[in-house]
């Protein structure tokens, strides 16, 4: 039998059939404006980053994929290009062309759910990238032919080419077939080197956590989940509301904070718009430095 694995605090996602229903039929009498979308970026630095071999540099690609250039290594985190999400068309074009991309040294999953782990953008990554994943997983990956994979489990860390990758909690879970249910672990990875720490949160709830991390870590830049909240009865445990994700930002302890996952699919009834617009209130509402919150055109590039 394999083995499941489980949130801190044995914190599960306890939605049942009958819940799904009640929310799509919530859902069916919503009407909702799809009209308007997260923008591009107007000035991209595509041919910096293309050249670029010792800045630090992070781009949002769109969703959760983030291009991080860090040591003279090119990072991916979650690396989605999927024109569709289910039945869900996509709803802005990811910030940079997979073809247009640098050679990849490192890529890092946070879990199995299908809108972070998209093999058939793998399979099309130029480069030959080392494959950092939740434990559980590095089968699947060896048998859909990868082999560079390293698997890690909650606080282990890994130094790998002058940066040190560390592997850290989240509260979510995950399943790809009817029969994997929990079968690999989901977290969120952080990057140090000597300057800086990015924390890549992955896919998650607001949990005690984040304090944890806080504490162990003097974190630079937090690349933090938005969307995917409503119905919150519904999403609350394993998707972060906007407003929970200031106060989780604020128990990090971070300096930038920078918004994902919202804006590229429709996996709640939130749309991407309506979370930024709560992430904006709630971050006057606490009267926050303005130069603190960064949030991104798709395809911008902070370089």
């Amino acid at each position: 039998m394999k083995k499941r694995y489980s949130n801190l605090n044995n914190v599960e996602n306890n939605n049942t059939f009958k819940d799904l229903l009640k929310w799509n039929k919530e859902r069916r009498s919503k009407v909702k404006d799809l009209s308007i979308n997260i923008p591009h970026a107007i000035h991209k630095k595509i041919n910096e980053i293309l050249e670029n071999k010792h800045l630090t540099s992070y781009t949002w690609i769109g969703h959760s994929t983030f291009f991080i250039q860090m040591n003279g290594l090119n990072i991916l985190t979650d690396p989605v290009w999927a024109k569709r999400m289910g039945l869900q068309k996509r709803l802005t074009e990811p910030g940079i062309p997979l073809a247009e991309m640098p050679e990849i040294d490192v890529v890092v999953i946070s879990h199995g759910h299908y809108d972070h782990l998209d093999f058939p953008t793998l399979k099309k990554l130029n480069g030959n990238p080392h494959y950092f994943v939740p434990i559980g997983l590095k089968s699947l990956f060896l048998k859909k032919g990868f082999q560079k994979v390293t698997e890690m489990n909650w606080w282990e860390n890994i130094e790998h080419r002058g940066i040190r990758i560390h592997f850290v909690p989240a509260q979510h879970w995950t399943r790809r077939t009817l029969n994997d249910m929990n079968t690999s672990h989901w977290g969120g990875f952080i990057f140090q080197n000597k300057e800086e720490t990015f924390y890549f949160v992955g896919d998650t709830g607001y949990f005690p956590g984040f304090k944890e991390i806080g504490e162990r870590f003097q974190i630079d830049v937090v690349f933090m989940p938005i969307g995917a909240y409503e119905p919150e009865w519904f999403m609350a445990v394993s998707h972060i509301s906007p407003e929970d994700s200031v106060k989780a930002f604020l128990e990090l302890k971070g300096q930038v904070f920078v918004p994902m996952h919202y804006g590229a699919y429709r996996l709640a009834d939130d749309t991407g718009p309506e979370a930024l617009e709560r992430l904006l209130s709630e971050w006057e509402k606490r009267k926050l430095p303005v130069e603190q919150l960064k949030v991104l055109s798709i395809g911008e590039t902070v370089l």
